[in-house]
Formats: structure tokens, C-alpha cells, sequence
């Protein structure tokens, strides 16, 4: 290749100089090249781009994959499209690079569904710029290029780095923008299908978990979640293997193998001292009855019939669960067996409930059931004789005092819990 010329004006004087370059700059560095030189610099650009690809795989061990015949024509395309789209915008100043940005957009979802963070992107981007560089300098060294257009196309290189960049940036933000969103929706359609009744197979459990990045366990619980005037703060921060919906209420988190090492303490750092009910430990299929048991305790504890603490576990509370499960029942056998106290009045009527309820518990042993209510056995002994007035024959009936100590039962918790 001959010298660059230099265009010249008819009085046969220089026309672009270096001062020139610097006063066309204010319009960008693009404008600011003599007309035809993307022209003159078009037949170096191939072993340009050889030599970038080939540092590229040389010095970036993400990008070596020498088996790889497709991986490594996508590079050399990537590196091809770069520099073929910088002459193209030296050719036509005016223009807005929009098909190089769209093209590194492409690019940035790729390494995005590579699982490649950008920062090794980037590095093979300034690697790039370097290589372009050096090897226009070498033009500048060997006479082939003007000394004074230098500087420009060093504010042009750096430029459509920067524009290739956010280009990038932009289209891995959007693909792991929208492989979180999609991951989302298949865990909110998992959560679903583990909870519905009747029970999914597990088949379509098993083959939505794999689609969702959730390793199938081996049982599960699910815990209910109170966030009551805090809804509508940010959710809770919760293990990666944990299923959460936040969006409904109360809101719903799946606990995979709920007995396993850490699991109470993660469940914990996931409740952040809300009101919390958690369900038993189930098969994968029967999430709709861990979910089931868990909401009933949630609205237990929420009444106070069961213990307000920061989480209340099924396993602890199955008799009060039982009891509660159809109250119109208990209701019906308090009326049946526990009819009798009614003739007494409001006070003593509480008093012989509580030592009824305490006889039946201690086995009819009245010396426990003094110490159990802190009173003298001979106390026990007169309310035992007004009970049997009361309750006759029935009171010695095995089937009648399971019953009355069921009914007794619940309406002592009812009475225990605060009026709200």
C-alpha cells in the first residue's frame, strides 16, 4: 500500500493538519478524519482482527475453547463487527452506530446466557482496543498513516469502546433481567402446583422444579407468614432454596427438607420476628396439607389460643389443632356433658370447670390435682362431691369424661386467649 495522501487544495496547500483534526473535534472525533481514510485503513483491518481474536484466546482463559469451532466464530464475528463498525461510523460521521449497538446488545445477552459475568467481556474489550491501537501506530511508525490524525482516532477508538460497552451493558441487564422475571413466575407457578388439592403428580412437580433451578426434595413444610402493617414494606431476604410469595397474605414460603442441618435457624432469619405458622413435614404431593395446618395455627395464634410467639410449629399444637377444627363440635359436647354447671352461678361455676377439667387429667387422683391448682386436698375432695351431684352417673362414664375433657379443653384455651 502506497503513503496516505493527503488531500491538497488547488493552490496545491495542505487542507486537513493537525490543527485541523483538533478544531473538527469539537464536532466528535469521527468528523474530525479526512475524507478516505476508512478507505486507506480498510485492507489492514482483517489481520487487525486476526490478531485481536488471537490475543483474545491467548490471554483470557473464559474465551480459549480451541475445540470450540462455533464459540470461536462467534469471537472473530464480535471482534469483525467492532472494527468493521467503527469504519463504517469514520464513513459516515452523521450516523448513529445504532447496528453495532445492536449488535453488542446480542452480544451482552449472550454472555448473560453463558453465565459469564461482564467483567470478563469488558476485559476482552479494552484487550481490543489495545491491540487496535498498537497496530495503528505501528501505521503511524511505518509512514502510512498522517501523525496528526492520531489523537483523533484515539478519541474515536476509546468512544466506540465506551458505546460498545453500554451496549453490552445494556443487553445483559436486560436478559438477566428477564431470566430473574421468568425464573419468578416458574417458581410462583411451583409454589402453586405443591400446594394444590387435590395433589399434583410428581412428575409435573418434579419436571416444573427442574424448569425453576429448585433441586426436588425430599419432603417439604410450608410455613404462613403474618406480615400484617409491614406488607407493604420490601419482603424478607430468603435462602435461594427456599420457595417465598410475598405477594399474598399471609405470605407463603416452602421449606425444602424442613428437618435438615440449618434449616430452623434459616427459617428464623427468613421470619424476621414476624407472626408465623409452620406446617408439618410432608411428601412433595401434600403441600396443600402442611399449608392447611398452617393456616389454621396462624389464625390460633392470631387469637391468642395459641402461643403468640415469632413461629408457631403444627407438631407442637396437633391436639389444639384438633380441637379447633370444627368448634360448632366442641360446642355441641360442651352442651351435651358440660350442661349441668349451668345451674351454678358465674363464679363457683369456674372454679368446679377447672378442677372437673384438672380430675379428669391427673387421673382422679385428688392430692395432684390440690397441687396442680394450689389448693387444699380437702377443697378437692368438696368440689368433687359437688360435681357429682351435679354430673351423676355420667361422671364416672369413661366415653362422658373423654368428651368433657375435650370439651373443657377448648373452652379453657378460648377463655385464656385475649379479647381482640
Amino acid at each position: 500500500m502506497n503513503g496516505f495522501r493527503i488531500p491538497v487544495s488547488e493552490a496545491g496547500m495542505t487542507t486537513v493538519t493537525a490543527a485541523g483534526v483538533a478544531a473538527e473535534a469539537v464536532d466528535g472525533p469521527f468528523k474530525s478524519f479526512p475524507s478516505g481514510l476508512h478507505d486507506q485503513l480498510r485492507p489492514f483491518f482483517a489481520d487487525i482482527t486476526e490478531e485481536v481474536v488471537r490475543a483474545i484466546r491467548t490471554e483470557i482463559p473464559e474465551y480459549a475453547r480451541p475445540t470450540d469451532d462455533t464459540y470461536m466464530q462467534v469471537v472473530h464475528q464480535g471482534v469483525e463487527h467492532a472494527l468493521q463498525g467503527f469504519l463504517q461510523r469514520m464513513a459516515e460521521p452523521d450516523g448513529d452506530g445504532e447496528p453495532v449497538r445492536a449488535t453488542y446488545q446480542r452480544i451482552g445477552r449472550g454472555e448473560a446466557d453463558e453465565g459469564r459475568s461482564l467483567d470478563t467481556f469488558q476485559s476482552a474489550l479494552r484487550l481490543g482496543a489495545r491491540v487496535a491501537w498498537r497496530r495503528i501506530n505501528a501505521l503511524v511508525d511505518a509512514d502510512l498513516l498522517p501523525r496528526h490524525v492520531l489523537a483523533a482516532f484515539g478519541e474515536a477508538l476509546f468512544l466506540h469502546l465506551d458505546e460498545m460497552a453500554a451496549a453490552t451493558t445494556t443487553g445483559y441487564t436486560e436478559a438477566r433481567l428477564y431470566a430473574a422475571g421468568e425464573l419468578r413466575q416458574r417458581r410462583t407457578r411451583l409454589i402453586d402446583l405443591l400446594i394444590v388439592d387435590p395433589p399434583a403428580s410428581v412428575a409435573a412437580i418434579t419436571e416444573l422444579a427442574r424448569t425453576a433451578q429448585w433441586p426436588v426434595p425430599r419432603s417439604l413444610a410450608v410455613v404462613v407468614i403474618d406480615r400484617g402493617a409491614r406488607a407493604a414494606g420490601p419482603p424478607p431476604i430468603v435462602p435461594p432454596e427456599f420457595l417465598a410469595r410475598f405477594d399474598v397474605q399471609p405470605a407463603v414460603l416452602v421449606v425444602p427438607d424442613p428437618e435438615g442441618p440449618g434449616r430452623a435457624r434459616a427459617v428464623a432469619g427468613a421470619l424476621q420476628g414476624l407472626r408465623a405458622a409452620m406446617g408439618p413435614n410432608v411428601a412433595l404431593q401434600e403441600g396443600a396439607r402442611s399449608l392447611r395446618w398452617a393456616t389454621e395455627a396462624l389464625d390460633l395464634a392470631r387469637r391468642g389460643v395459641l402461643p403468640d410467639t415469632q413461629m408457631v410449629r403444627c407438631r407442637d399444637h396437633l391436639a389444639t389443632l384438633l380441637l379447633f377444627r370444627d368448634e360448632a363440635l366442641v360446642d355441641a359436647m360442651a352442651d351435651r356433658h358440660l350442661r349441668p354447671l349451668d345451674s351454678v352461678r358465674l363464679p363457683q361455676r369456674e372454679r368446679l370447670a377447672e378442677t372437673l377439667l384438672s380430675w379428669l387429667q391427673c387421673g382422679h387422683n385428688a392430692s395432684e390435682v390440690a397441687a396442680r391448682l394450689a389448693v387444699h386436698p380437702q377443697t378437692v375432695r368438696y368440689r368433687m362431691r359437688q360435681l357429682d351431684e351435679l354430673f351423676g352417673d355420667r361422671l364416672h362414664d369413661p366415653t362422658a369424661q373423654f368428651e368433657m375433657q375435650l370439651a373443657l379443653r377448648a373452652l379453657n384455651l378460648r377463655r385464656a386467649a385475649p379479647v381482640r
